[in-house]
């Protein structure tokens, strides 16, 4: 299903959501433009007919490869994913996740529904063997660029099995995008003691030490800025929490420091010194995410997402595939899961 530019086989191909995000078509289409002339990807813009044309005609597509593939409305933020699959069975993230499926595009990137676009890729799809759930991840402090943060938002609940195959999809990203050799894993908790921690923390730190990982023990919330650990692993209730703070905190210290230094700089790098503030505390929304254990390469985004943030989002869609992360990564799920299963056979067998 992937195919690789390095060993000759062409442009990764692009399924972009069109009408994803609140700003599609016309910022999902101008990024996605961009982003084809800066990566080489082909681009298949997946919309309402009309509005996306409409949109294309605006600019200049000499040299690209793009087309539009029909689809009919969109998935929302306030629908039931499930429900919205069933009334809108060619909504513009199921037709794009299916080109996926049939092997007619690599790779599928959202801005839309984060639900929806979950839903469509489980279904379509479909899981990697093993695993209950798909999960969210990556990156998402730019004061902390080399600290990978699993699970962002899609479990609110977890047994400790199911955080240890989070981890071993976190370590993979890690390791392999961005070339960190032996990634330090970590629980996040309220103390570094393996006593510390809520049950399902508590519960998870004897699967993780004996899963063979390079596992450090827990870790705290400052330990995002100590380079303590790698790749930090907490349920979705905990990580979006975390993630939705420091978008807030981004955006509230950029405004503050918009009024504080306001007779210190000039409007232009005034502007320039709050944007970088917002990307320091929110990372997430500037380069797209990946969604872990899926049989397929797919990459969401912020809904709120500008043509900037979603060429950032394509690139790391084309980069995901070139390396044939969903490959790597169900490969080393499988150790994982292997290791534990004799970990727990073990066990059973001295008692």
């Amino acid at each position: 299903m992937q195919k690789s530019t390095e060993n000759g086989t062409g442009p990764v191909r692009v399924a972009m959501d069109a009408m994803g995000g609140d700003h599609g078509p016309s910022e999902t289409v101008k990024g996605a433009l961009a982003a084809a002339r800066s990566v080489g990807a082909e681009i298949i813009l997946v919309g309402d007919q009309g509005p996306v044309e409409q949109e294309l005609a605006q600019h200049d597509t000499s040299g690209i490869s793009v087309q539009v593939v029909q689809s009919e409305d969109k998935i929302r933020e306030d629908e039931h994913p499930l429900q919205a699959m069933r009334t809108k069975p060619r909504s513009s993230v199921v037709v794009a996740t299916k080109l996926v499926k049939t092997g007619d595009a690599d790779v599928m990137v959202s801005m839309g529904s984060t639900g929806g676009s979950m839903a469509s890729a489980v279904l379509n799809l479909g899981l990697m063997e093993g695993l209950a759930r798909p999960c969210l991840g990556g990156p998402f402090l730019g004061l902390a660029p080399n600290t990978v943060l699993v699970d962002i938002g899609s479990n609110l609940d977890c047994r400790p099995e199911l955080l240890l195959s989070f981890a071993s999809m976190g370590v993979t990203w890690a390791r392999t995008y961005m070339g960190i050799e032996d990634p330090r894993v970590a629980l996040l908790s309220v103390g570094s003691e393996a006593a510390k921690g809520n049950k399902q923390v508590r519960d998870a730190y004897p699967v993780f030490k004996d899963s063979g990982m390079n596992f450090v023990g827990n870790v705290e919330g400052m330990d995002f800025f100590t380079q303590t650990a790698e790749v930090i692993i907490c349920d979705g209730f905990v990580g979006n929490i975390l993630i939705k703070f420091t978008e807030g905190l981004g955006a509230a210290f950029a405004a503050y420091a918009k009024k504080r230094l306001a007779s210190d700089l000039d409007e232009i790098n005034l502007s320039k010194f709050a944007a970088e503030l917002v990307q320091l505390t929110n990372r997430t929304r500037t380069n797209g995410g990946p969604l872990f254990g899926v049989k397929g390469p797919v990459i969401l985004g912020h809904g709120s997402s500008r043509a900037d943030e979603i060429t950032a989002a394509v690139s790391t869609a084309v980069r995901y595939v070139q390396l044939g992360l969903v490959d790597i990564m169900r490969a080393d799920l499988e150790s994982i899961n292997k290791n534990a299963a004799e970990k727990a056979d073990g066990s059973g067998a001295g008692r």
